[in-house]
C-alpha cells in the first residue's frame, strides 16, 4: 500500500471511553494490518458502518475491512468462548485467512473470571471498589507474570501435556481461593474442541509483524483500555492490568520501539471514568447528568453510568509526558453544544501548594484542588458540521486552548459516532 512502511498507534489518553475505535475504523479502512496488543474483552467498542453498529470485545477493527488482516498480539488475554462468539456473530465479515492470533497470548479461563468476583468482593471489604468487569483479565495477567500461566500454544500442542498444566493452574487458584469450585474434566473436554476451533488463526505473529514491516505494510495499533489506566503509569490501584500506553505495543506485538512512527491520542472534549479511583474534575451535579444523557454515558461493559467532569487538561499534559502523542483526536465535541460556559482544568493544588507533577498517590490525587479556566460555549449544533472552518468561533476557542495547553496539535474532532462526523484538520 505505501512506499514505505508506517506503524500507528493509536491510544485512549484519559480513563478509556474516549471514541477511540472511531478513529481505527477511519485509519483500518485504508491500512494493510490492524493489531490488538493487550487487555482483553474487559473493553467493548462499538462502530457504526455501512448503515450498520458492530460491536467488538477481542476482534480488531480491521476485521469490518475485507482487504485488512487482523493480528491478536501476544500482549492481549483471551478468553477462548468469548472470542469464538464473536467470530461467530461476525462471520459474515469473512475473517477467514484474515485473522491472525498469537500463539504467546495467554489463556483467560472460566474459573479466572470465578476468582475476579472474589477479589473484588475481598476489596470491598477493604473499602477499595477497583470495579474490575468481573472477566478475569486480572487473575490471567497474574498467573502469567507467576510464570503459572497456559498459552494459546500450549493449547495447540500435546493436550496431554496442556492438561496436565491446567489441572497444577486450578490447584493453584484452589489453595488461594479454597471456595473455588472447578469440573476439570468437563473444562478439558470443552477445550478439545476449542482447540480445532482456533487452530486455523494461530500463528507466531512476531515473525508475521516483521515481514509485514518489510512488506511496506500500513500497520495500525489500536489500544484498548487508556493511557490513565496503565498498571505502571495509571492511577494505581485503580487501574487495569496491562500496559495501555505506548510500551505496551513494543511488549504486547514485538515491534521495536523504532519502527513506531506516530502515535495519536483519542481525548474526549470531557472526561469520563468507570469505576471508583481518583477523579480531580468529577461534577456531581445537573452537568454531570447533562454528560450523562447527552453523551450516552453508559458503560457497555458494566451497564453503569460512568462518572463525569471537565477536561482535565493537566492529567493529559501527564499522559502525553508517557506517550508522546504526534497529535490528537478531539471526540463529541458535539456534546458541550448547549452548555453556555465550559471549564477546562489546568492546574492542581495540593494542601495550598500549587504542584508541577501528577500525584503517584490515589489518595492524594483524590484530594488535590483543580484550577480552571473558563472557556464561553457556542449554544448551536456541531452536529451537521464538516469542516474546521464552520465550526462556532467559540468551539475553535475552545479546541485552540487545548492545543496550546497541551503543546499537541489537534488533527481530527469528532461531532457525531460515526466516522464520517470526524472533522479532519490537516
Amino acid at each position: 500500500m505505501n512506499e514505505q512502511s508506517t506503524v500507528t498507534v493509536i491510544i485512549g489518553a484519559q480513563w478509556g471511553d474516549e471514541g477511540k475505535r472511531k478513529l481505527v475504523d477511519l485509519f483500518a479502512s485504508q491500512a494493510d494490518v490492524v493489531c490488538r496488543c493487550q487487555g482483553g474483552n474487559n473493553a467493548s467498542h462499538t462502530i457504526l458502518a455501512h448503515n450498520k453498529s458492530y460491536q467488538f470485545h477481542l476482534l480488531p477493527t480491521g476485521i469490518i475491512n475485507p482487504n485488512c488482516l487482523s493480528v491478536i498480539g501476544n500482549g492481549v488475554v483471551i478468553h477462548i468462548p468469548s472470542l469464538l462468539e464473536e467470530l461467530k456473530v461476525n462471520e459474515e465479515k469473512t475473517f477467514q485467512g484474515r485473522l491472525f492470533i498469537s500463539d504467546k497470548a495467554h489463556i483467560v479461563f472460566d474459573f479466572h473470571r470465578q476468582v475476579d468476583g472474589f477479589e473484588d468482593k475481598d476489596n470491598a471489604c477493604r473499602s477499595r471498589i477497583i470495579g474490575t468487569t468481573k472477566k478475569g483479565i486480572g487473575p490471567t495477567y497474574s498467573s502469567k507474570v507467576t510464570r503459572n500461566g497456559i498459552r494459546i500454544i500450549d493449547l495447540m500442542g500435546d493436550f496431554a501435556r496442556f492438561s496436565d498444566k491446567f489441572r497444577v493452574l486450578v490447584n493453584l487458584q484452589q489453595r488461594m481461593f479454597p471456595t473455588l469450585v472447578v469440573d476439570v474434566e468437563a473444562e478439558l473436554n470443552k477445550y478439545k474442541n476449542y482447540a480445532e476451533a482456533l487452530r486455523p488463526y494461530v500463528t507466531e505473529t512476531v515473525h508475521f509483524l516483521s515481514k509485514c514491516i518489510k512488506e511496506n505494510k500500513s500497520i495500525v495499533v489500536e489500544g484498548a483500555n487508556a493511557a490513565l489506566l496503565d498498571i505502571d503509569f495509571g492511577t494505581y490501584p485503580y487501574v487495569t492490568s496491562s500496559n495501555c500506553s505506548v510500551g505496551g505495543v513494543s511488549t504486547g506485538l514485538g515491534i521495536p520501539p523504532r519502527r513506531i512512527d506516530r502515535v495519536i491520542g483519542v481525548v474526549k472534549a470531557y472526561t469520563t471514568r468507570v469505576g471508583d479511583g481518583p477523579f480531580p474534575t468529577e461534577l456531581k451535579n445537573d452537568v454531570c447528568e447533562y454528560f450523562q444523557k447527552k453523551g450516552n454515558e453508559m458503560s457497555p461493559s458494566t451497564n453503569k453510568m460512568r462518572r463525569c467532569g471537565w477536561l482535565d487538561l493537566f492529567a493529559l499534559k501527564y499522559s502525553n509526558m508517557v506517550n508522546c502523542y504526534n497529535s490528537i483526536a478531539l471526540s463529541k465535541l458535539d456534546v458541550l453544544d448547549d452548555l453556555s460556559e465550559i471549564k477546562l482544568g489546568v492546574g492542581y493544588s495540593l494542601k495550598g501548594t500549587k504542584i508541577d507533577y501528577f500525584p503517584s498517590n490515589a489518595s492524594e490525587l483524590a484530594s488535590v484542588e483543580v484550577e480552571y479556566v473558563t472557556m464561553p460555549g457556542w449554544l448551536t449544533t456541531t452536529k451537521n458540521v464538516n469542516s474546521y472552518s464552520d465550526l462556532p468561533c467559540n468551539a475553535k476557542l475552545y479546541v485552540s486552548k487545548i492545543e496550546e495547553v497541551l503543546n499537541v496539535p489537534i488533527q481530527w474532532i469528532g461531532v457525531g459516532p460515526s466516522k464520517d462526523t470526524l472533522i479532519s484538520i490537516y
